[in-house]
């Protein structure tokens, strides 16, 4: 084998430059995504759409541009526990309700008050509900959050009977518009947030001990997240929102023997 040879194995084909993406052509492919994607979009598959030309930093920021040209829309952009999603902006979507046939179910007071506790206090099991409540958990409760994606089993804590903790999950932080447990709003704030997005039934506000005790938590504790999930493998949720004739009737409780 002469050089020359030798020379043409070895030296490999120039391979033509890419042109960059043009950048008007990325923001309306991402909306066409977003808008049309039935459940929020991790970056995984937002970078899909271009060939693994743009990294998840560059995608970010592009993200981020369109959230701001959408500012004076009736329709934003946001980023949530799943990914990116576009929503009706809630000032509208009152207007839009009289239209839909799909109702928000109706919630009682014991389902939010247990949801509540939940949040801040996860994982937690049954009986450190009922501890904070004061009365018997009911099954009707628990089933109402976990048909809903809100609640999830955990884990079992290693005490005689092995009950099950329950935490929240990435669909509650996406209903309600928050990418982590720590963009929770302060719990008495909850029920009103709860209250607008879900029509919870009418009820008294949250009682003054339910508020202390959600927050007996050892200073700085924070409520632990969600299992993480990779954005590249991250799955829709195909829960489906239940109807307000699905919604439990109110539980009959009874006092907790604490």
């Amino acid at each position: 084998m002469n050089d020359e040879t030798l020379e043409a194995v070895e030296t490999p084909e120039p391979q033509p430059e890419r042109e960059p993406l043009d950048l008007t052509l990325v923001k309306r492919v991402l909306e066409a995504a977003l808008l049309s994607a039935p459940e929020p979009l991790a970056i995984g598959p937002l970078k899909r759409l271009f060939g693994g030309e743009l990294d998840a930093d560059s995608l970010r920021k592009i993200l981020d541009e369109i959230r701001e040209e959408w500012t004076d829309r009736p329709v934003e952009l946001t980023s949530v526990a799943s990914g990116w999603r576009f929503r009706v902006r809630p000032e509208y979507q009152r207007y839009l309700d009289r239209i839909s046939n799909d109702k928000a179910p109706r919630y009682s007071r014991a389902v939010l008050e247990t949801l509540a506790i939940i949040a801040y206090r996860q994982p937690v099991t049954r009986g450190d509900i009922e501890d904070i409540r004061g009365v018997a958990v009911s099954p009707p409760t628990l089933k109402a959050l976990e048909e809903r994606g809100w609640i999830d089993v955990v884990g079992h804590r290693e005490t005689p009977g092995r009950p099950a903790l329950f935490a929240t999950t990435r669909k509650f932080l996406d209903d309600l518009n928050l990418r982590s447990l720590e963009e929770l709003p302060a719990l008495e704030e909850l029920q009103s947030t709860l209250d607008a997005n879900f029509e919870a039934a009418p009820a008294a506000p949250m009682q003054e001990s339910l508020l202390e005790e959600a927050h007996e938590a050892d200073p700085g504790e924070a409520p632990s997240e969600p299992p993480a999930v990779d954005d590249a493998a991250a799955p829709p949720s195909d829960t489906p929102p239940s109807s307000g004739a699905d919604a439990p009737p109110e539980d009959t409780e009874q006092p907790h023997a604490g």
